[in-house]
């Protein structure tokens, strides 16, 4: 008796811990299907080459159904305790620092930076995941049918790690969030549960990110072969890396005297102050350790949205 009794309360406990758990932040958006199909785009040049994004300003500003959809998601999210990022405000801070990066360049070379207009999007919302959403609505005589798409997507590794899909029965309903929430709520909990076991990987694991490693031409004669102390630099690096990751997780997909590439890069998910890491601010870290003795390398680090920084070895 004393032993079931035992369990009982070990069972309770962990449930308790359970439903105390951190919660990702969240941020619904429309899918790049629906902005494709409805036309809310933009084109920007990427070094040259031509690249297609969401539109997302233009998408709110022209479409009623989607601010419809995005605030019963929302709410949705919201009744299972998972906190959100709201999209318009972001949008309006984004406004706000793409003035200021456009002023920014580098102290050497006068170069700009390179940023698509998703990536800084996704790097001013702070959001652990984006709810991508897509929905299509079909007219039966009376009768109204939405069919939908859900797909959770981590905001730094860009893999969809929960995912739901059906169709609603025909309803006389003739509100879109009324028709969504009736489509949806058989799937929800699932959903959820899926976001929170995502969130619990991260909490032991780390984020997934990534980090590319170059080496400035400027006839320094500094590479990634370079020895400090009997070790190249590469070496320095991956064993920073070692000491760094959680439980020393990364994957260096590629290297030469020049670059590397470095994926699944498990960074933690908060800093020693409980503020929360991005790839950013662990590559500043690297950079730190990189500038001291014995190795004093200055370096510059560019921030490639959430989950991805470049660090160029040799100046800034």
């Amino acid at each position: 008796m004393k032993k079931i009794f035992l369990s009982l309360m070990l069972l309770l406990a962990a449930a308790s811990a359970f439903s105390q758990a951190k919660k990702p932040t969240l941020m619904v958006v429309p899918s790049d299907v629906w902005c494709n199909k409805n036309g809310f785009v933009q084109t920007f040049d990427n070094q040259g080459i031509s690249e297609t994004v969401p539109d997302y300003k233009a998408a709110l500003s022209n479409s009623m159904d989607l601010v419809a959809v995005t605030t019963k998601i929302g709410s949705l999210m919201a009744d299972r305790g998972f906190p959100l990022k709201d999209m318009a405000q972001t949008i309006k801070s984004i406004s706000t620092l793409s003035t200021e990066d456009r002023l920014i360049q580098s102290k050497t070379t006068g170069a700009s930076m390179t940023e698509s207009p998703l990536d800084r999007f996704r790097r001013t919302a702070k959001a652990d995941i984006l709810l991508e959403v897509t929905w299509n609505v079909t007219t039966t005589g009376p009768k109204k049918q939405v069919t939908y798409m859900l797909a959770g997507k981590d905001a730094y590794s860009g893999k969809q790690v929960a995912g739901a899909e059906g169709t609603g029965a025909p309803s006389f309903a003739a509100d879109l969030p009324i028709l969504l929430e009736e489509a949806v709520q058989d799937h929800m909990e699932a959903f959820c549960a899926q976001l929170q076991s995502h969130f619990e990987d991260m909490l032991q694991n780390g984020r997934e990110c990534i980090l590319d490693v170059r080496v400035w031409d400027n006839g320094s004669g500094i590479d990634l072969e370079s020895e400090y102390e009997g070790q190249e630099l590469i070496d320095v690096i991956d064993n920073w890396l070692a000491d760094n990751t959680v439980q020393h997780r990364f994957n260096k997909s590629d290297a030469t005297e020049n670059f590397a590439l470095y994926e699944q890069v498990r960074i933690p998910l908060y800093k020693p102050n409980g503020q929360g890491m991005d790839m950013d601010g662990f590559a500043r870290n690297l950079r730190s350790y990189l500038s001291k003795p014995p190795y004093s390398i200055p370096c510059k680090v560019i921030n490639r949205g959430l989950g991805r920084a470049l660090l160029v070895i040799g100046e800034k």
